[in-house]
């Protein structure tokens, strides 16, 4: 096994017992401290798509004392590629197979797990792995709903473990810059933020429902979500479009972007006002079953007046902006404006159709050639960031802990929300509840199926 490592209890709580289904496990409550030359031992949970790219990431990581020792997926036809493509990066060591996250939680050896799941289950998985004394790297958005989030944090708290969402622009050195120079008065006062998710898609079909392949457990799939039988045109991917397991790509590829305008517009409070319109344009329901819409355009209010649009553009559209911006941030301030495209960023000033700073132009072109901006020191990317963060047992070094990723995902959830109820809605940050809207108070949470339930408890 190598180099193992030696916990140091530094917190001790009452340990717990806790039984899920046919499985059990207990969970002990302790912060530990990893040495530099410390093996770090992790456990990739879902991996198809994204959660592919992730286990590689980590996986890559094994001489520098990381290793994927199990990958999990309710999915066994591909486990045996991602096996190998494991190995390939730790000097042929093969991580074993899952297909129950429950059995993985077992695994006292197991310091962390990176979960990869649908939306869906992204919450209870991270509870659970919090109880049974994992850390946690859990892609955005990191809940389904809104209260769940809530508990995401609760747990982690609660069980003294270290939660990083995958907002991977917050260790983006350029994008650190960026935000720095707003923060600094680069532009002036900022008063709005606005985000862009230009991504057309065609129509993905229509099918009846069916019996799930033989390789895929569907109840464990399914698990927290709402029973429907088995769609193929609801499974893989697809579930992005279903309200029941997705949040469509203002909930998808928006995440990323809400945070970015939330995070240069310096605000860490749940805005007090959300409106939210669009629809499904370009594609019938006689041709495919997408429920959330492909069109969407969301304004979101804060106490002080400043504003954060966001914009969802699912078929044929122009790009945004100097830098060519498709998905992206603008920010606009009383001195100019500035756009983020992927790593790269520009600032202009006044009317002035030429940037005065930017990235690769030198600390010295900002804010009127002085040496009052800084420079983002280099960022080890948002992977590494969560390994220092474990090695060194303080959630202050993650760049996107659980309570910074859950306040970015809450305003995708409740632009959601707006645009399914069809109305402007207030928001109490505090209770993290709508002001007098029952029916709007009904999508901050959901009817779990049993046994998969976020408890009220954590």
């Amino acid at each position: 096994m190598g180099n193992r490592r030696n916990f140091i209890k530094k917190t001790t709580l009452a340990s717990t017992g806790i039984v899920v289904g046919a499985s059990a496990f207990t969970a002990k409550s302790y912060g530990n401290i990893l040495g530099a030359n410390d093996r770090i031992i992790m456990a990739s949970i879902g991996v198809r798509g994204r959660g592919k790219g992730l286990m590689e990431s980590f996986a890559k990581m094994y001489d520098d004392g990381v290793r994927i020792k199990t990958i999990c997926d309710v999915d066994s036809a591909f486990l045996e590629e991602r096996v190998a493509l494991a190995a390939t990066h730790q000097n042929g060591n093969r991580p074993g197979t899952e297909e129950d996250l429950r059995k993985v939680y077992d695994d006292k050896e197991i310091d962390a797990v990176v979960i990869a799941t649908p939306n869906h289950w992204h919450a209870l998985s991270t509870i659970w792995a919090c109880q049974a004394g994992k850390h946690v790297y859990v892609e955005k958005p990191s809940s389904h709903n809104v209260w769940e989030g809530r508990k995401m944090v609760e747990a982690a708290r609660k069980y003294n473990r270290l939660v990083q969402v995958g907002f991977q622009n917050r260790s983006i050195s350029n994008v650190m810059q960026a935000i720095e120079f707003l923060h600094s008065g680069g532009i002036g006062d900022v008063f709005m933020a606005r985000g862009t998710c230009f991504k057309p898609r065609d129509s993905f079909g229509i099918s009846p429902d069916s019996t799930p392949p033989a390789t895929l457990n569907y109840d464990l799939w399914l698990g927290p979500a709402t029973y429907r039988p088995y769609n193929e045109k609801r499974g893989h991917y697809n579930w992005h479009w279903h309200w029941n397991t997705g949040n469509g790509d203002t909930g998808n590829q928006g995440p990323h972007q809400f945070d970015v305008a939330r995070w240069g517009l310096n605000k860490n409070e749940h805005p007090i006002k959300v409106q939210s319109m669009g629809g499904i344009f370009g594609i019938s329901p006689e041709e495919c079953s997408q429920e959330t819409p492909n069109t969407q355009t969301s304004v979101i209010e804060y106490a002080d007046g400043k504003i954060l649009e966001f914009e969802t553009r699912g078929r044929y559209t122009n790009h945004e902006a100097n830098l060519g911006i498709k998905i992206g941030n603008i920010f606009y301030g009383t001195e100019g404006w500035l756009e983020i495209n992927g790593d790269t960023w520009k600032a202009y000033k006044g009317s002035e159709t030429e940037p005065f700073a930017g990235s690769g132009m030198g600390a010295g072109a900002a804010i009127g050639g002085d040496n009052s901006f800084r420079t983002a020191p280099d960022s080890k990317g948002h992977f590494g960031n969560f390994i220092d963060g474990l090695r060194s047992g303080n959630q202050d070094v993650l760049n996107c802990d659980i309570e910074v990723g859950h306040t970015s995902t809450v305003l995708p959830l409740i632009a959601n929300i707006a645009y399914r109820v069809g109305e402007t809605l207030k928001f109490d940050g505090k209770t993290e509840t709508f002001i007098d809207n029952k029916k709007a108070d009904a999508f901050l949470t959901r009817e779990y199926r049993a046994p998969y339930v976020v408890p009220n408890k954590v």
